[in-house]
């Protein structure tokens, strides 16, 4: 599937000020930039900090005092397919040295302080795709989707006790409460088609069978769906917009809709998971 994407977003700089932004569309075996275009007005000197294609794709530049706005626009060839059957989880012996930091507590992440829990509420699950499955359910059961209760120095052990939250939470949650159980899991921000309305979103992958899955506790649009932007340990790695400096968002505008012709794209051997699993009490 070809996608179009994009944002527009719009400051008032009361003071020189440098923007480090997140919002272009990454290189992976799931998605292909066709086309892409990314503008500032007034214009000015970008720099783009990616160490290799596939790596997040940081834009860093300089502005004065006035208005500043930000354009990107691309179409993406989206490649997804389902995925169904048992997927195990990889005996932490057997990871890859490059996933295994993903093991560890971060900023928003603070898994260590969920081992009872999460073994308490989870560990009688099939170990695997079901197991997060639960985990995604329990949070979507017992977690209300509520905008202005959270922001963003809230942790997901402070989600986990308020059980209010947006999607940033959600996937903070969901990683802390995987990590516990000693999968692997990583923060993602993408573009969303069908998520209502349109805005950034943000969910987690998990390390099964030797490879990353997506899954959204927030039920909010289809993962098939998601064009990937950014991905770390927590939203810590990830931010749209870093600022250094006194500076005030006007306006913000995403979009995210079928490129004109579009048709479904052959998959990949990068799978999405998208079955909606496992009930649980």
């Amino acid at each position: 599937m070809k996608y179009r994407v994009g944002c527009e977003l719009k400051y008032a700089v009361r003071s020189p000020a440098t923007f480090v932004f997140n919002v272009a569309v990454r290189e992976s075996k799931q998605q292909k930039i066709i086309e892409e275009k990314f503008s500032l007005s007034p214009q000015k000197d970008v720099e783009e900090l990616a160490a290799r294609p596939e790596d997040n794709r940081f834009h860093r530049l300089n502005a004065g005092v006035g208005d500043l706005s930000l354009s990107y626009h691309a179409v993406v060839e989206h490649f997804a397919r389902e995925v169904e059957g048992p997927i195990a989880e990889v005996p932490i012996e057997s990871l890859p040295a490059e996933v295994i930091s993903y093991l560890y507590p971060s900023r928003y992440c603070p898994s260590d302080k969920l081992l009872r829990l999460a073994d308490r509420t989870f560990g009688g699950f099939n170990p695997g795709v079901t197991r997060v499955m639960a985990i995604c359910n329990w949070i979507y059961t017992n977690v209300e989707y509520l905008r202005g209760n959270t922001d963003e120095h809230t942790s997901a052990s402070e989600t986990l006790v308020e059980r209010v939250g947006v999607c940033r939470d959600f996937a903070h949650l969901g990683i802390s409460l995987c990590r516990a159980l000693g999968i692997p899991a990583r923060f993602l921000s993408a573009y969303a088609y069908a998520l209502d309305p349109s805005d950034f979103h943000a969910c987690f992958e998990a390390y099964l069978g030797h490879c990353w899955y997506v899954f959204d506790a927030t039920r909010l649009a289809p993962t098939g769906g998601f064009v990937r932007i950014g991905i770390g340990r927590d939203a810590a790695d990830t931010s749209i917009a870093s600022i250094y400096g006194d500076v005030e968002m006007v306006d913000m505008r995403v979009f995210v809709e079928p490129a004109q012709g579009a048709q479904e794209s052959q998959a990949s051997d990068f799978p999405v998971f998208t079955t909606a699993a496992v009930a649980i009490s």
